[in-house]
Formats: structure tokens, C-alpha cells, sequence
């Protein structure tokens, strides 16, 4: 990351980039295909609180030129060569600035699977399924824009012990009487009435967490961060420049320790679904709740996306392709007088519809 390595043509000398669904780089002149060699390195989780020590211990930094966005914060690296372009996550034009930060390296990656051809007419169909969308936004929204981009993200292993008391409710029924009345007369009935007991209830549990999973950047909305869920982990690649050859690759924006809070947020329904099985009965009520986290290990890996970023009066919109599965999903505008034209045509047909039943 320090200096973008370059990957020459063994045909042609031409600069390679990764051609995406294979282990290989193409050559966009003479069409070479000259193959990544296959990693040796393990990808090993990281011992976390070792990490930590010696990221607090002055670790060495790495000078890495990337672009930062002043509009959405996002901080990317720049293809070779250049140093100005359009922030993949907002649109707006930046110009590269040298930053010196103290970063972990990313060890593994998933690859490109879905080529950009692909991508782009994924986008073009998003774009023509649009109802009530501005007749302008075939215009802003170029597909040009769609761009590849490797967002970081931090997965977390981890053994927890939960300390808890609470309540266990047992339910049984009471039969009730009551008046109601019938054909005029006040009769007398009973019913049955469902009522829980409670007793106090106090324990251990355990539970253990595999590879969860936090993105480490804030440049795209909560809402589309949310939905970059479900990737195939267990496809991950050992890291190697040469897999973002041609592509941009994000620098993260939430810390190792943040990213871990997070993750401790994500532990807590899984671990209080734990709880509530352990109590029993037919309903549970936790009154207070102490977990242990051991056994933190971590990974720093990249996921891939295509995205485009495009603005439309003076806002700006998302459209996301999942580079693995191809999954779509997005942001967009609505036409306000397409909507406004609508409602009235709806109006209209009812007004025409009354005044014809009121002419029979």
C-alpha cells in the first residue's frame, strides 16, 4: 500500500489488471491471461488483544496515498497514475492527498466474481424498472460512473460467558365468572383466563462466534450497509496486490477496537436467545446480564462491490452490485410532478366515475 505495484504483460509489457471471476490478470491489448499464483500464506485469525499491544506500542506506520472525500468522508486509493478523480461513493471530484496512518494490512479478500459488463447491464435494467422516476436520471446516472471498489471490513471469533438473573413464567389457567346479557336477560358464565407465575431464575451460558462480520467504513449510508450482508466467507483468498489491479481499494474508518463494540452489539440477541432457553418456562424476563468476550481473534479482509455514485439536485444516490453474487440494490429520486400527475388522473377517474352513477 505504500507504493501501488505495477503488473506488466509477459506477452506485450502492457499493465495488467484482475480480470474478474478468474485467479488471473488480462491484458486489455493483446488479451494475455497471465495467471495469479496460488498463495501458500494461511489465512489465520489474529490474536486481537495482541494486535491492540502493539498497535499501542508506536507499530510502524504505512504511507499510503489515498483520496479523501471532504463530502462523505471515504477514503480510497487511487489507480496507478493518477492522482485526482470522482469519489466512488459520492460523486463529488477529489484530488489525491498523502496520508500517513497506522493501518493493518488486510490478509485475505473475497475476489471480483462478476464481471463489469455484467454489472453495468444489471444497473441499466435497475434503471428502466424505476417507476415514477425523473425522466433525467437515464442522463445522470451514467453507467460510465460504475466503478470497482474493495471495501474493508473486520470479522471477529469469540467465546463468550454470560453471567444472568431473571425471571421464568410458568402459565396456568383461572376460571372466571361474568354477566353478559342475553335476549334481554342477565345470565351468568365463566371463562377461562391464562395468568403466569413467575420465579426468580439465575445462571451461566456460552456461546460461541465464528467470523462475524463488521464493515470498517462509513462512506456509504447506514441503510446500504445494512444490505452488504451475506458474503461467502469461506471463498476468502490470502491477500495479493495483484487481485486490486485495476480496482479501488477503501481504507477502513472504524478502528479494530470500535469494530469490536460493534460486533458486541451484533453477540447480544444471540446471547439473550441463549439466555431466554436456558431460563425456560413459557415466557422469560432478564433483569441484569454480565458477559465475558474470550478468545478474540480478528481478520482484516476486503469485499468487493460495483457502485455509482451518482448526484441529482443536489443529492446523491447509490446503486450497488454485490461483485460475488450479483445481487442489486440502490437508492433513487422520485418525479414529483409523474406522482402529482398520477394522483390527478386518479381523481379524475373517480370524479367521471361519480358523476356517470349519479346520472343513472
Amino acid at each position: 500500500m505504500n507504493e501501488p505495484k505495477q503488473f506488466p504483460c509477459k506477452h506485450c509489457g502492457a499493465m495488467l489488471e484482475f480480470e474478474p471471476g478468474t485467479r488471473a490478470l488480462k491484458c486489455r491489448y493483446c488479451g494475455t491471461l497471465n495467471d495469479i499464483p496460488e498463495s501458500q500464506i494461511a489465512i489465520d485469525e489474529i490474536d486481537y488483544a495482541q494486535q491492540l499491544l502493539q498497535l499501542q506500542n508506536a507499530q510502524p506506520t504505512l504511507d499510503a496515498v489515498v483520496i479523501h472525500c471532504d463530502g462523505c468522508g471515504g477514503e480510497s486509493t487511487l489507480p496507478e497514475g493518477k492522482a485526482s478523480g470522482d469519489c466512488p461513493f459520492c460523486g463529488r471530484a477529489i484530488v489525491a492527498t498523502s496520508l500517513t496512518r497506522t493501518l493493518i494490512k488486510p490478509k485475505s479478500l473475497l475476489p471480483f466474481a462478476i464481471k463489469s459488463d455484467v454489472a453495468r447491464s444489471k444497473f441499466d435494467q435497475w434503471l428502466t424498472s424505476l417507476w415514477f422516476a425523473p425522466n433525467q436520471l437515464k442522463r445522470h446516472a451514467d453507467t460510465g460512473g460504475l466503478k470497482g471498489v474493495y471495501i474493508p471490513a473486520w470479522t471477529y471469533d469469540c467465546n463468550t460467558i454470560s453471567d444472568y438473573t431473571g425471571q421464568r413464567g410458568e402459565h396456568y389457567w383461572e376460571t372466571q365468572s361474568y354477566v353478559s346479557t342475553i335476549n334481554g336477560k342477565s345470565v351468568t358464565q365463566t371463562r377461562q383466563v391464562r395468568k403466569t407465575r413467575w420465579y426468580a431464575a439465575a445462571g451461566r451460558v456460552w456461546d460461541q462466534f465464528d467470523d462475524l462480520l463488521v464493515l470498517a467504513a462509513t462512506s456509504l449510508p447506514q441503510d446500504l450497509r445494512n444490505k452488504l450482508q451475506g458474503w461467502d466467507l469461506p471463498a476468502l483468498v490470502a491477500y495479493d496486490d495483484a487481485y486490486l489491479s485495476g480496482f479501488v481499494a477503501e481504507t477502513y474508518q472504524i478502528e479494530l477496537p470500535e469494530g469490536f463494540e460493534i460486533a458486541k452489539q451484533l453477540m447480544q440477541p444471540v446471547i439473550r436467545n441463549t439466555v431466554n432457553r436456558d431460563i425456560g418456562g413459557d415466557e422469560q424476563r432478564i433483569d441484569s446480564l454480565h458477559t465475558q468476550h474470550n478468545d478474540i481473534t480478528f481478520k482484516h479482509i476486503l469485499l468487493p462491490i460495483w457502485i455509482s455514485a451518482y448526484r441529482y439536485q443536489g443529492r446523491t444516490f447509490h446503486f450497488i452490485v454485490n461483485a460475488r453474487t450479483g445481487s442489486v440494490f440502490g437508492q433513487r429520486p422520485y418525479s414529483a410532478w409523474k406522482i402529482a400527475f398520477l394522483v390527478t388522473a386518479i381523481v379524475m377517474m373517480i370524479l367521471i366515475g361519480l358523476a356517470i352513477y349519479a346520472m343513472r
